[in-house]
């Protein structure tokens, strides 16, 4: 039996097509959420060469919040704000393609079944449901930060390569990348 494994981790940085989205859509949540603590917000975000669409829905009673300039903003913090970069948060392309929540979803989201047929029995029976996923993970003794060790060296490269582009000190790089950490890893047998 070969006792050892190879465990590849990777990480991206700030500028990669699936991080800028995902802090496009948590800019556009935060702003909202600061107007109105109680807004609904299931925002998505796609970026491809020069133009970003941002589409869901979202639900609000108070705020309003300027979805373009918030898009904009952040892909020039991001690093993007120069043509020569082939992307430039200044001049993109940005679209907007957003509802309010659907009925459906807001009855469930609202109050529960419970509360709506009046049996519930106390406060947390009247709670409606989400309207998100389960996600799961693990922790691990690896490194201090309970992490596994390949995924925490992926992100430490993936943090210090973007220190060293906004330093300039390697004029060439540009916001998007990706490093990945390798570890081989000595398997013990269970006792049985």
């Amino acid at each position: 039996m070969n006792d050892t494994f190879t465990f590849t981790s990777e990480s991206v940085t700030e500028g990669h097509p699936d991080k800028m989205a995902d802090q496009i859509s948590d800019s556009i949540l935060d702003a909202l959420l600061a107007k109105d603590p109680m807004s609904r917000v299931a925002c998505e975000t796609l970026v491809t060469t020069g133009m970003a669409l941002v589409t869901g829905e979202i639900t609000t009673e108070e705020a309003y919040v300027d979805i373009p300039g918030i898009v904009r903003e952040t892909i020039c913090r991001i690093g993007y704000d120069k043509p020569s970069f082939g992307f430039d948060g200044n001049t993109c392309g940005v679209m907007i393609a957003i509802d309010e929540q659907s009925n459906d979803i807001a009855e469930g989201v609202n109050s529960s079944v419970e509360a709506r047929s009046g049996i519930a029995k106390d406060e947390w029976d009247s709670f409606g449901a989400g309207d998100q996923g389960l996600m799961f993970g693990y922790a691990t003794n690896e490194t201090p930060n309970f992490m596994p060790q390949p995924l925490d060296l992926a992100h430490r490269l993936a943090k210090q390569l973007t220190e060293i582009r906004r330093s300039g000190v390697v004029p060439y790089l540009r916001p998007d990348g990706k490093p990945k950490s390798q570890w081989t890893t000595k398997v013990e047998a269970c006792p049985s």
